[in-house]
């Protein structure tokens, strides 16, 4: 069975971009399983995210090694990492529960390839059943007052068990500029009205005109 692997890019849009990944992928004998990619107009910057195989035995630090002469030509935002290895994750929720329910439910059976290392909320309803999937759970109240140490403790939690990916499912607090900016590319939120990429009124219109 091949080693599967994923390699993620950001990077300002020009020529050149998706034939450098795959010949570098062809030079090095990988095979492209699945290629999605995506140039923003407004913002003029490029993604892509490729899942390929390795045939020959090789491991994600000499693929790193490899790419980054790729990645520092085209000044690339990039990761490669293998395909196995879970996403360590923090969902974070308010009083709504079916979000983080179904996403508690998804991991424990396999269906979401992540691991969930705790549960953030301002509310504690659902401490019970995060605790009955053995799932820490982290109680961090926000009010007015004390909205820069409530962030300040999840960021801490953040570093601390190396999260890759913040999760809000349904969080219903704002989260200020500067948490965004801590969590830029780490944080995704489930909510009707694609905050934050889309704030203010008519979102799935704004979403619709962005593509």
């Amino acid at each position: 069975m091949t080693d599967q692997y994923v390699l993620t890019i950001s990077c300002p849009d020009k020529q050149g971009i998706v034939h450098a990944v795959s010949s570098y992928l062809f030079i090095t004998g990988c095979n492209i399983e699945d290629s999605q990619q995506f140039g923003d107009r407004d913002t003029g910057l490029f993604f892509m995210r490729v899942h390929f195989s390795a045939e020959a035995p090789v491991t994600v630090e000499k693929l790193r090694a490899s790419f980054a002469a790729v990645g520092d030509s085209f000044g690339m935002d990039w990761q490669i990492n293998r395909a196995d290895q879970p996403m360590r994750v923090v969902l974070m929720v308010s009083k709504f529960g079916h979000c983080l329910n179904d996403l508690l439910f998804r991991s424990r059976i396999g269906a979401l390839p992540v691991e969930i290392v705790a549960v953030v909320s301002n509310h504690t309803d659902f401490e019970e059943l995060v605790g009955s999937y053995g799932i820490p759970f982290r109680h961090i109240p926000v009010t007015k007052e004390n909205k820069p140490e409530a962030e300040a403790e999840l960021l801490e939690l953040v570093r601390e068990q190396d999260v890759e990916l913040v999760v809000l499912a349904r969080y219903m607090q704002v989260l200020s500029d500067d948490l965004c900016k801590a969590l830029s590319g780490r944080i995704i939120n489930i909510h009707h009205s694609f905050l934050p990429s889309f704030k203010g009124a008519k979102p799935y219109h704004q979403a619709h005109a962005r593509g």
